[in-house]
């Protein structure tokens, strides 16, 4: 899978830990939100202006799983590697809520990258990421552990 921009693809041999990526942004509508509370996580603090005042939230929120679905957005587009981003397990945390107005980047740093010993064409690339509002408040916070693909050709 080739990456969304003309950045050349990367593989598991041309990453470093420490490396960072960063994304563009997006903006999170209001109507996106309802609609995607309606199908996946319909709670009223999702749907309804007045009942989400009334919450803990004080406002119209995301769910948790909209702002995960719209962080995997902007990591397609951000982290180039050349087989996908893949994943094979996560840890997530939402440290305050997504707001409908909010315009969201995301920051990617390498924290840790584990060849496979019975797989050589293969790793594991461990992530930090953290998606910011544009006040650089954290709304997601993600430690994701990816499978990243050598080189085609690197292995023989």
């Amino acid at each position: 899978m080739a990456p969304s921009d003309s950045r050349p693809p990367l593989y598991l041999d041309d990453l470093a830990v420490g490396d960072r990526f960063d994304s563009g942004t997006l903006v999170v509508e209001a109507e996106e939100v309802r609609s995607f509370a309606e199908r996946f996580d319909p709670q009223p603090f999702h749907l309804d202006e007045a009942a989400a005042r009334a919450s803990v939230f004080g406002g119209l929120a995301a769910s948790g799983w909209h702002t995960a679905a719209l962080t995997m957005r902007l990591l397609v587009q951000s982290l180039p590697l050349g087989c996908g981003v893949i994943g094979a397990g996560t840890e997530l945390a939402w440290p305050r809520p997504t707001r409908p107005g909010d315009t969201l980047r995301v920051s990617s740093t390498v924290l840790e990258i584990a060849p496979s010993n019975s797989k050589p064409d293969r790793g594991i690339v461990t992530c930090r990421s953290e998606t910011l509002n544009q006040d650089g408040g954290c709304v997601q916070r993600m430690t994701a552990k990816l499978l990243v693909l050598r080189r085609p050709g690197a292995v023989g």
